[in-house]
């Protein structure tokens, strides 16, 4: 089997690292409030402390990734399982200590071996990408189209799971972890023969990177770009079951979502290649303002509505999560060719935009009078959810299109 013949396991592994990211964001604070009873407030100063400590391990963990050559391998092993129990912890385990500490320690285990993998995983894509045909952009396709379908699989899991299982938070945790165990065997070939020797005398940190002007204008708009997505992911279960009065249907309308989305990914490649990715981009901002401003006038019983603008900002949501890392891995080709520190930045970035939503949104429909799991909710705190849902993003949207306007064409690749 040929190098290039395992771009499937590409996306496999996209898909599995995807599954413990953002539907973690989905899930987890929910799980958490309604099932121990821990604040909304409470919870994402947690999921923002652990950005915070993100900030001084995904240098370290760059570093590692960098200097590990035959032991990487047994390097992602290791942190796979690592990432298995954590999840298996955190949904399957009564917290055996008070459950705000357990949230946070099991959440620790998790994005440390989270940012690990994804750091090696994108590093080792751009030394793979270099020597195939169509390069970037072709490997992006797979490896982004993956990641979407991971992101779409454990966002419906939980609730599909709901009907054939008292527990199915449980279930999807233990069936993660079987999936990671298949994902990172699939990829094992991959490790070894995909190393990037550094340039001699050239040391490549963060301030490297932040001082190149186009990789460091990709950074700002990938945070500007990408926070809508994390506001919404955030807000999106409290969206559809308080503000539309739509219990039941968050399963459905997260197929829609994420399905939109990955059908689109490879779409968005072709679009690219013939109006130019920057063009592409601005289009599916676009998509994404019209989207949420509609979303802006729903209510209760708007479901039907709000299934198409699923479709819609799902289509959106393509471009972005399948263009941009690919720009940036081609700009990270010239100026940090080992990439281990490049994507622990732009994996900071993502994250922190996660947490940035986390620590704004959860304690704001707290104060808003909002509880989770209650059968009512106050009128101001359900204005405010749809305000946050989906005003806040399309003022969002509306910088990152001003931000890309002003990117020349040629940086964008």
């Amino acid at each position: 089997m040929t190098r290039s013949d395992r771009l499937p396991a590409y996306a496999a592994f996209a898909a599995i690292l995807s599954a413990a990211g953002l539907p973690i964001y989905m899930y987890a604070p929910k799980f958490y409030a309604e099932n121990y009873g821990v604040g909304l407030a409470a919870l994402g100063a947690v999921l923002f402390g652990l950005r915070l400590f993100d900030m001084v391990q995904d240098p370290i963990l760059g570093w590692i990734g960098e200097r590990l050559t035959k032991r990487r391998g047994m390097a992602v092993a290791g942190a796979g399982a690592v990432m298995a129990a954590a999840m298996i912890g955190l949904f399957a385990v009564a917290p055996p200590v008070p459950a705000v500490l357990w949230f946070g320690l099991t959440l620790t285990a998790l994005f440390t071996s989270f940012s690990f993998l994804t750091i090696l995983f994108y590093a080792t894509g751009i030394a793979k990408a270099d020597r195939m045909p169509g390069g970037h952009m072709r490997l992006a396709g797979w490896r982004e189209s993956g990641a979407l379908l991971g992101i779409c699989l454990a966002a419906v899991a939980p609730v599909v799971l709901a009907t054939y299982s008292d527990h199915p938070f449980a279930v999807f945790a233990f069936g993660f972890a079987v999936l990671a165990a298949v994902a990172v065997w699939a990829m094992s070939p991959e490790w070894g023969n995909a190393r990037v020797e550094a340039v001699e005398g050239e040391t490549v940190t963060f301030r490297t990177i932040l001082q190149d002007q186009i990789a460091r204008r990709l950074l700002i708009l990938a945070f500007i770009n990408a926070t809508p997505l994390a506001i919404s992911s955030t807000l999106f279960l409290f969206y559809v079951e308080n503000r539309l009065d739509a219990p039941g249907w968050e399963g459905g309308l997260l197929v829609l979502f994420f399905l939109s989305a990955a059908g689109s990914a490879p779409v968005w490649g072709k679009v690219a290649r013939n109006i130019g990715a920057k063009s592409a981009l601005l289009f599916a901002m676009a998509l994404s303002i019209a989207g949420f401003g509609w979303a802006l006038t729903l209510g209760a019983g708007d479901q039907a509505y709000f299934a198409v603008i699923c479709l819609v900002t799902g289509a959106a949501i393509g471009a972005d999560l399948t263009l941009l890392p690919a720009m940036f891995a081609r700009r990270m080709a010239a100026i940090a060719p080992q990439g281990g520190q490049g994507f622990g930045l732009w994996g900071l970035v993502s994250k922190f935009t996660l947490a940035f939503a986390a620590v704004l949104l959860l304690p704001l429909l707290q104060h808003a009078g909002f509880v989770a799991g209650a059968a009512t909710q106050p009128a101001k705190a359900l204005d405010l959810l749809a305000f946050l849902y989906a005003g806040v993003p399309t003022l969002l949207k509306l910088c990152a299109m001003a931000v890309l306007a002003a990117t020349k064409k040629e940086d964008l690749g």
